[in-house]
């Protein structure tokens, strides 16, 4: 029998939390042969990236420790207890890693190039000229030539998928033997989904890779790997092949997961519904740089011309490709960026107030941030967190009926309350964008911006949190608009649809009429790539 190139036995890992101690993966074991593609599945907090980044020793130690019979073997060599000078040789060299959330995993003080052209440096000892040519290289297979002109932008100025494939090209710079990706194609759209996929299946064959997916999108599964692994609460239900998995899965848990997606549409909204923000002519224009005398050079049109109506009871679905505008747009309507045009929320011009007049619209205008790690202060409890908006906008309420409103906050997006005595790093991915849903809808507000509010959630979240949006919006009669490369949950959400591409509208109209029938090519690609993909 070959020698797997990765071999973990008997793997246990425990947390030490003000609570007590917890056991985050339990007796975990399973082999990774050469040029294999081993997926890990499961729903948040179920130990999948705690696994992973155990096999890169990045744990948060001495908080985290391995049990004495936890055994992982890379090449031979026990990784376990290996001193940091031992496992900087291997991290980026012989294991890369696409880590979950790009905001936080790429430094916010260095550049593209720099941060890409380090790992070369640094590992293979390349000139300058030599790094520089192969961060093009590179931004070319992970599909962003566009950014070889803009290799001095740092990562906040970059769109959310733009950041993940930068930390993919970072991650394969090296040729890795074994590539762990941590939800690789989360923050990407459905077009670039499908490229991310092809580019790394073709990578395995050519470089006989192995690959560490760890997902909870089963389409990609189905797609990509040889053998899974299903987990839940820490333990190791069910490892079979994919075939078997899909065809015959034997564990009730994943029959759960395979079955378990957004589903149903919008329900009709009433007739003759207030409108609550409307824009018109909506512009972000940013600048390319600047001559000496301090003259624009040019401008980048993030959005460009847009009109768009939200009513209460209503949700305006925002689709597009990474960089298309659609989150800058979310943030203009919020008045958090700088923008052009008529900005209007129930009626009154609010375009031109300063931030202390803008102060009083906050509670009724909240947002759902891409990335819940980023957005989420590490120095705070999940409940100071929460109750911030409070503590700020209902200075009314007494600090016991503030608790009782976050309390109820947590239930709604199905978190046990006691949780908010901890803080965020303790949570899975998942689990944080739910903490960010609490916040913003603990304030009740009229209008809200949900930017790529289920990207980090596993399938069968995804579904709980599509019907909680739904339920909240027809109880307060929210207005919402939703931002999102992922086309089946736009669509059991939205009953407008708005395409963008390069800045503007290519399609707009009815949500479930666009799906049904496109007009333009580019939607036409846009709802082929999703339906492909899923398919597959």
């Amino acid at each position: 029998m070959k020698t797997p190139l990765l071999d973990i036995k008997n793997l246990s890992i425990d947390f030490k939390t003000p609570s007590g101690v917890f056991r985050a993966v339990d007796d975990v074991s399973f082999s990774i042969q050469k040029g294999e593609t081993m997926a890990l599945v499961g729903e948040s907090g179920s130990g999948k990236s705690v696994t992973a980044l155990s096999v890169m020793q990045l744990l948060p130690y001495p908080l985290a420790s391995h049990t004495k019979e936890s055994s992982i073997v890379f090449e031979g060599e026990e990784l376990v207890g290996k001193p940091d000078k031992f496992m900087r040789a291997i991290r980026g060299r012989k294991i890369g890693m696409i880590f979950q959330e790009p905001q936080s995993a790429l430094n916010p003080l260095h550049t593209i190039e720099k941060q890409i052209a380090e790992v070369l440096r640094l590992h293979q000892g390349m000139s300058r000229d030599s790094a520089h040519a192969r961060v093009l290289e590179l931004l070319e297979l992970v599909g962003l030539p566009q950014m070889k002109e803009r290799l001095k932008a740092y990562p906040h100025e970059l769109s959310g998928g733009q950041r993940q494939r930068v930390m993919i090209a970072m991650a394969l710079a090296n040729d890795p033997e074994l590539l762990i990706a941590d939800e690789p194609t989360t923050a990407l759209d459905v077009t670039i989904q499908a490229q991310i996929l092809e580019l790394l299946q073709e990578l395995k064959t050519r470089l006989n890779m192995s690959l560490l997916l760890i997902t909870h999108d089963l389409s990609i599964v189905r797609k990509m790997a040889d053998n899974v692994c299903v987990m839940k609460n820490g333990k190791l239900v069910e490892h079979e092949t994919a075939k078997t998995l899909f065809d015959k899965p034997k564990h009730d848990y994943t029959k759960k997961l395979l079955a378990a997606q957004p589903a149903g549409r919008a329900k009709p909204p009433k007739d003759g519904a207030p409108v609550i923000v409307e824009g018109a002519g909506v512009k972000v224009h940013f600048t390319k740089s600047k001559s000496f005398f301090g003259k624009a050079n040019g401008f980048v049109k993030a959005v460009d011309s847009i009109d768009i109506v939200a009513k209460a009871g209503h949700t305006v679905g925002v689709v597009g490709e990474s960089g298309s505008g659609k989150t800058t747009l979310g943030l203009a309507l919020l008045r958090l960026l700088s923008s052009e045009g008529k900005i209007a929320f129930e009626g009154r011009d609010i375009a031109a107030l300063n931030r202390k007049a803008m102060r009083p619209f906050r509670r009724e205008m909240q947002i759902v941030f891409q990335d819940p790690y980023g957005s989420l202060s590490p120095r705070m409890s999940v409940g100071q967190i929460i109750g911030e908006g409070l503590k700020l906008h209902r200075k009314d309420l007494s600090e016991a009926q503030r608790e009782e409103l976050v309390v109820q906050a947590l239930k709604d997006v199905h978190m046990d309350p006691e949780t908010r005595h901890r803080y965020p790093h303790e949570f899975s991915g998942g689990q944080r964008q739910r903490i960010s849903i609490a916040r913003a809808m603990v304030l009740h507000p009229k209008f809200v911006v949900l930017d790529e509010p289920t990207s980090a959630l596993d399938v069968s979240v995804q579904a709980e949190i599509v019907d909680l949006l739904r339920e909240l919006q027809e109880k307060h009669n929210l207005s919402y608009v939703f931002i999102s490369h992922d086309l089946r949950v736009v669509r059991a959400m939205a009953h407008d649809l708005i395409v963008m591409k390069d800045g503007k509208v290519v399609e707009s109209g009815p949500a479930e009429k666009i799906f049904s029938n496109p007009q333009q090519d580019y939607t036409k690609t846009l709802m082929d790539a999703a339906l492909n993909l899923k398919a597959t």
